[in-house]
């Protein structure tokens, strides 16, 4: 491997884990009010989610259930103030007592859809609350066949512009050859059927609904309005000018004209790509955008020309004819500048998508990304013996090559011949002469051409088929979050419970005769907190008890007691704005009198988190 190679793979390990940054694209939750897990004294009258990009919303992307599961929101979200990172609904003034539950779906900023769930309570929490299908935005039939067709794309377009760029630049005599005409066509099939096909799922992977919803004419009319469908249709345009590119004869068209337009139609192509997803969002667009056209303009290139290559290589028909070494050869130099456009390109991409060592083994996009880098590593191995090979095809460092070029030396028409080594003959004997050693000499440089022929196209089509790995991870990679938004977004429920609960059993004061206090902490925080507790009878009934006092302390920091100044809500005590200072473990002292002389206490444990 040359040492540009190396020189550029020590530059894409380096840079790819650049400083800190804000967060890019992929929208997160980064706060909600009500907060999660909140226990209000009076219902709220709108439920507001901020998001950490601007997000769009679909109809029904933002509901709220009662503990029945009834939709309580009677329209549906707005941005709230103006702020397109924001979604906001508003509630009816009479919400019932009980705990409730926040179930939203939105599009991010790049196009992906993200959804999630949490609750707050109203009066106190309900025992039974909505139940929402925790499943994942990808994990619907609509989204995976959405992820299908886009790998699909990806293939169409890079045979479609690398078959292009090979005919028009590496052997402009065989742009009209069948061979080539059917790689062409076939990756502008690939790219119009996927197109067409992500169009029309577009709605359904959106909205997470069912399949069947791909043909509702509304939903689609919807998807064109938004930035994802209209970059799709623009992207249907550009295929149809492409149809009459192709339709046309290369006499007819010219070299020029083809030069010319060709560039401009995958230039657009790869646009409506990088308009659409992970570089339309985040941190310096305007170079973000350019950045992803020429990344994927170069993997076409490279990966759609490597197995046009593949294909002129092989054994060809009796229409066909044999590639020249010089096109290999002006196929080795164009690859080879599509790899430094590659690994340059990358290298930006992923300091501003990854952004930390330590993000490249704690996050999903950052495995992804450093399997994509071990494969681009060892294709680029690959890549280094097929220029070895192509080299040796063309006459670069090949003896043979050059032997045989020394003995087809031309000879002047009517010259004197040479004598032979016994000095003596006719010219018609020198001239046979010089034709058999010619045709001797010439045997061992067919071999190695021939033998340099078999070895590039093995390892064309080793590097062909890793390039393809490549490529599908490269589309893993469009529908991963991104590390550093990973990094900033709010920490889900499930790491952290939303409300904290004790139970302590005490004596009741009765033989055998032994009840519980439960006593629920939310959100288990420093600062403010509602504590409600509640007693239970020994059959598990609810107990009323004439007073209940709760006392919070971390002993070994000589903190408290505070009194929580629980208050009697008719079935439960309760208080709303206990501020706890410190985080810790705080022990809680329980008082229950259950008869007018008779009460006992009794204590447990809680960790507050900061």
């Amino acid at each position: 491997m040359s040492a540009t190679v190396l020189t550029l793979l020590s530059a894409l390990c380096a840079l790819v884990l650049g400083g800190a940054a804000p967060a890019l694209a992929h929208a997160g939750l980064s706060g909600s009010d009500p907060a999660d897990g909140a226990v209000l004294n009076a219902a709220p009258k709108q439920v507001t989610l901020t998001f950490t990009e601007s997000v769009s919303f679909p109809d029904g992307s933002l509901r709220v259930l009662s503990p029945a599961s009834d939709r309580v929101n009677p329209r549906p979200a707005q941005h709230a103030d103006g702020r397109e990172n924001t979604a906001r609904v508003e509630l009816p003034g009479n919400l019932a007592q009980g705990t409730y539950t926040v179930a939203w779906r939105v599009v991010s900023a790049d196009g992906h859809p993200i959804s999630g769930a949490f609750t707050f309570s109203v009066g106190k929490p309900s025992e039974t609350t909505a139940v929402v299908a925790k499943t994942s935005p990808d994990d619907t039939a609509a989204s995976r066949l959405y992820g299908f067709f886009r790998h699909v794309a990806y293939s169409g377009l890079a045979l479609l512009v690398g078959a292009t760029a090979f005919a028009l630049v590496c052997w402009p005599a065989a742009s009209g050859d069948r061979p080539l005409r059917r790689l062409v066509v076939a990756g502008w099939a690939a790219l119009a059927a996927s197109t067409v096909a992500l169009l029309l799922l577009r709605g359904p992977y959106e909205t997470g609904g069912p399949l069947s919803s791909a043909l509702d004419l509304s939903l689609l009319g919807r998807t064109l309005t938004g930035r994802p469908g209209t970059a799709l249709a623009a992207r249907l345009v550009l295929l149809a000018l492409a149809t009459v590119l192709m339709r046309q004869k290369p006499v007819r068209l010219g070299v020029r004209p083809r030069l010319v337009a060709a560039p401009a139609l995958a230039l657009g192509s790869a646009l409506t790509w990088a308009a659409a997803e992970h570089a339309s969002a985040g941190i310096q667009v305007p170079l973000a955008i350019p950045v992803a056209v020429l990344h994927l303009l170069a993997m076409a290139v490279w990966l759609g020309g490597l197995i046009t290559l593949l294909t002129a290589l092989r054994h060809r028909g009796p229409d066909s004819r044999e590639i020249p070494a010089s096109a290999v050869r002006r196929f080795s130099s164009l690859a080879f500048a599509a790899v430094v456009v590659l690994v340059g390109t990358g290298v930006y991409q992923s300091w501003r998508q990854v952004g930390s060592w330590t993000a490249l083994s704690t996050t999903s996009y950052g495995r992804t990304l450093v399997l994509k880098v071990a494969a681009v590593v060892l294709v680029l191995c690959v890549a280094a013996l097929s220029r070895r090979w192509s080299a040796r095809l063309t006459g670069e460092g090949s003896p043979a090559a050059i032997e045989l070029e020394q003995v087809r030396v031309p000879q002047t028409v009517g010259a004197p011949s040479a004598p032979n080594e016994a000095g003596t003959g006719s010219g018609e004997e020198a001239t046979a002469s010089r034709a058999t050693a010619t045709r001797i000499d010439s045997e061992p440089a067919a071999v190695d051409a021939s033998g340099y022929r078999r070895r590039l196209r093995r390892t064309v089509g080793v590097e062909a088929a890793v390039g393809a790995v490549v490529l599908v991870i490269s589309t893993l990679l469009t529908g991963t979050q991104p590390s550093r938004a990973a990094g900033t977004t709010a920490a889900p429920a499930a790491q952290e419970p939303a409300v904290k609960v004790v139970t302590v059993p005490f004596d009741m004061g009765t033989a055998n005769h032994r009840g519980t206090v439960q006593i629920t902490l939310a959100p288990g925080h420093v600062g403010e907190n509602t504590v409600e507790a509640v007693v239970f009878t020994p059959d598990g009934g609810i107990s009323s008890v004439p007073e209940l006092r709760l006392a919070l302390t971390q002993r070994d920091r000589g903190i408290g007691p505070l009194d929580a100044k629980l208050t009697n809500r008719q079935g439960y005590w309760a208080t709303y704005d206990l501020r706890l200072p410190m985080a810790g473990t705080w022990n809680l002292d329980v008082t229950i009198r259950t008869t007018d002389i008779d009460q006992v206490t009794v204590g447990t444990t809680l960790r507050v988190t900061p």
